[in-house]
């Protein structure tokens, strides 16, 4: 029991940075979850996951996830603007650590924990 949790916990804490990396790991991970892997198991593929450079589709579609933590309470203004920054960065106008840091004051604003708790956020200085 103490070792699923501890399992748990481990693929709580990175799977927005491995869906950042790679949509295949992630999904790869998901359902193995759904299985009785070990410890090891998990690390191994989380920390392959991330050896991999992310694309600009792997890290919207984990920015876009990340958001959805937001969906009840973020105002219409904030919503704009992820979308503007969304853009910007589509348009190669910023780069990914934008979207990151918007992210981390949102949760830091509205205290959500498992954004805050993810390890791609708490990478940010």
């Amino acid at each position: 029991m103490a070792q699923r949790y501890q399992i748990e916990q481990l693929w709580r804490q990175y799977k927005y940075e491995v869906l950042w990396h790679d949509q295949n790991s992630y999904n790869i991970i998901r359902e193995i979850m759904k299985e009785n892997p070990t410890y090891g198991d998990i690390a191994s593929l989380i920390s392959y996951a991330l050896t991999l450079k992310p694309t600009e589709g792997s890290i919207i579609n984990a920015y876009d996830h990340m958001w959805g933590y937001f969906k009840k309470i973020r105002s219409s203004s904030e919503n704009e603007f992820q979308k503007d920054l969304k853009y910007q960065f589509q348009q190669h106008n910023i780069d990914e650590t934008y979207l990151l840091e918007f992210l981390k004051s949102i949760a830091d604003f509205y205290n959500v924990d498992y954004i805050k708790q993810s390890s791609i956020i708490k990478k940010l200085k």
